[in-house]
């Protein structure tokens, strides 16, 4: 038996725009629909992986409580969406938590629509998790970032002050805050 082709090529980014970082959000919003996942950094495409099963049971388990408890009045969780950090800069997390009303026709929205921003860290994110997206959330803004470690799972959360991050609770057990409303999320009710 012989592979056929479908006389369709996978989309890849132009290797004349990427080389010189010119690529814009306008750009991503224009993507074909079979583009890959894809964050900006600086003007460059750069491929997000897919999520391993775990990770995705975090995020959805987190998706749920916080359609749960988060007052809907005030607040939307969202999955799969992205945040515009810069023209020149996107971000796709985990989960987050935006404030109402939300658009649902918006693929990308603005930190100030963004009350927590969610990082699942996983082997291939470790970095950009960890070191590099929080202070690019830091500096668009967002008041709240959460970064939730596997294996065991701890979620460590931070408040915005003074244009960084704090750390403000950390835990395996239950993470209890007070901003941006009452917050008991027992940790087992995250956990795959």
């Amino acid at each position: 038996m012989t592979a056929e082709t479908a006389g369709h090529v996978m989309w890849s980014p132009d290797p004349v725009t990427q080389r010189a970082a010119g690529y814009t959000l306008e750009d991503v919003l224009n993507l074909p629909d079979d583009a890959p996942r894809v964050e900006l950094r600086d003007g460059v495409m750069i491929v997000v992986p897919s999520p391993t099963a775990g990770h995705q049971k975090i995020s959805n388990l987190l998706w749920l409580w916080f359609r749960q408890q988060a007052p809907e009045i005030y607040y939307e969780p969202l999955t799969a969406v992205g945040v515009a950090v810069g023209l020149g800069d996107t971000h796709e997390p985990d989960v987050l938590l935006l404030h109402q009303p939300v658009s649902e026709d918006r693929h990308f929205f603005l930190p100030s629509q963004v009350a927590i921003v969610v990082e699942v860290v996983s082997p291939s994110t470790k970095r950009r998790d960890r070191l590099e997206k929080p202070v690019a959330y830091a500096a668009a803004g967002i008041p709240h970032y959460w970064r939730i470690e596997q294996d065991p799972l701890h979620v460590f959360a931070y408040d915005l002050r003074d244009g960084r991050y704090e750390l403000v609770a950390d835990s395996d057990t239950e993470l209890v805050l007070s901003e941006p409303f009452e917050i008991r999320l027992p940790i087992r009710d995250i956990t795959p």
